[in-house]
């Protein structure tokens, strides 16, 4: 149940405000995290990690004196594992649209087989759709290969 409520919160196409104390969830399915800390609204762009920091009071006290500072320093550490978690989160909702494109192309694959193969016309748009969804396979293979060597370099 978890994971089909994650998979539509991930897909959703418009704004979302997710409160959760599940870390695993915010980070899968946010691509921005704020956090009320000492009575501001703050942006987080180091996600949960940046918010663990600022939330043992060292570095929300270095930003309450200067937070130009303490903003640069905090995104100059965290920029890489944000980037990351965002390089890991798009991994994830790319197999999911893999797999949902795969299942598309059998589903044409099958009306195929089951229209009439005398309606050359019919034949022509199944096999258009299911082009088009082999296209958009390739370019998301192509995407996650990327994504998979940045993260492992």
């Amino acid at each position: 149940m978890l994971a089909a409520m994650e998979d539509l919160l991930d897909t959703w196409p418009g704004t979302l405000l997710v409160v959760s104390h599940d870390r695993y969830l915010l980070e899968r399915v946010t691509d921005q995290q704020y956090a009320v800390l000492d009575g501001r609204f703050r942006h987080l762009p180091g996600g949960v990690d940046e918010y663990l920091r600022l939330a043992d009071g060292s570095a929300l006290q270095t930003s309450e004196s200067n937070p130009m500072a303490a903003s640069a320093s905090s995104q100059g550490s965290s920029l890489s594992g944000a980037e990351s978690r965002a390089m890991q989160k798009e991994v994830g909702s790319i197999e999911r649209k893999l797999s949902k494109l795969r299942e598309t192309v059998a589903d044409r694959e099958q009306e195929l087989a089951d229209h009439d193969q005398t309606d050359f016309e019919g034949l022509g748009e199944i096999t258009a759709r299911m082009n088009a969804a082999k296209d958009e396979i390739d370019e998301l293979e192509m995407r996650w290969l990327e994504l998979s060597e940045q993260l492992e370099g």
